[in-house]
């Protein structure tokens, strides 16, 4: 596939790893992948030290993410993928929109930590910063305020938090400061721009209860959704839950399903309330 004329292809940028996906997909549908150990011994088998340092280098903090939990994240991370490859909703999305959804996932557990028994209630919001910073080194097109807004939009988003209602001294994201969040984020790269749309995706994937069984930390009202989750943003959000969720269950059919289920409800239920109002 050739680079995007505007903005970098995943497929360019990453062409062993996609090809190392494809390769998953084609096991886990003829029968040669059937459990979490096996697809770890492939994951942990593929990410040599120097494709990690490849990819290290255009994403900082994927050695950190890697290291957590003997790599629980990392094959997390490259199981959605994998589930993200087999999704119908996934292969009905634009070519633009799947370059897209790729980038997302890449980066959406970028700065979290997994340590067993701890919860990292703050990650989707330090990952979309990490995503913000190197989006840019990758040479996505920035706006002429990127230099004098990103250290300080950082710094906010960092400090986003508040202390959950519900669990005893966490914190949680503070969504009332998303207005100037998602602001920050079109100011860097413009309204609409595929960097836009990746930095959100990354920033918003925890923000939404999709699965009965994991309520979010902290979901967006109502109100919020028709705010800050436009029809541009919706299906790529949708594939990466879905994704998500796959990310986790893919070898337990039953769970799957469930899961599948409850999320196309939920998104379907979003996509109702955002057309009642889809500026």
């Amino acid at each position: 596939m050739k680079a995007h004329p505007d903005w970098p292809s995943f497929d360019v940028e990453f062409e062993e790893l996609n090809l190392f996906i494809f390769s998953l997909v084609e096991a886990y549908q003829s029968g040669g992948l059937n459990s979490w150990d096996e697809l770890d011994e492939r994951v942990k088998a593929f990410y040599t030290p120097e494709r990690m340092d490849d990819i290290e280098a255009r994403a900082p903090g994927w050695r950190k993410m890697a290291s957590y939990s003997d790599g629980i994240t990392l094959t997390h991370v490259t199981c959605v993928f994998l589930g993200m490859f087999m999704l119908p909703e996934f292969h009905a999305l634009s070519r633009e929109q799947k370059q897209i959804a790729k980038w997302i996932v890449l980066f959406h557990d970028l700065d979290k930590f997994h340590i067993r028994g701890q919860k990292d209630t703050m990650h989707a919001f330090r990952s979309a910063i990490a995503t913000a910073r190197a989006l840019k080194d990758m040479n996505f097109p920035v706006s002429s305020y990127f230099n004098d807004t990103a250290f300080s939009w950082g710094e906010y988003t960092v400090s986003a938090t508040k202390m959950s209602p519900l669990m005893d001294g966490e914190q949680i994201p503070d969504n009332g400061k998303l207005p100037v969040i998602i602001a920050g984020i079109e100011e860097m790269y413009g309204k609409g721009k595929p960097a836009t749309l990746i930095v959100k995706g990354v920033l918003l994937h925890m923000s939404l209860d999709v699965v009965k069984e994991y309520p979010q930390f902290a979901p967006l009202s109502g109100e919020e959704v028709k705010k800050f989750i436009h029809k541009d943003l919706l299906p790529l959000l949708k594939v990466m839950m879905l994704a998500d969720n796959d990310g986790w269950s893919i070898f337990d059919a039953d769970i799957r399903a469930i899961q599948r289920n409850e999320t196309l409800a939920a998104f379907a239920n979003l996509e109702a309330m955002i057309m009642q109002d889809p500026e």
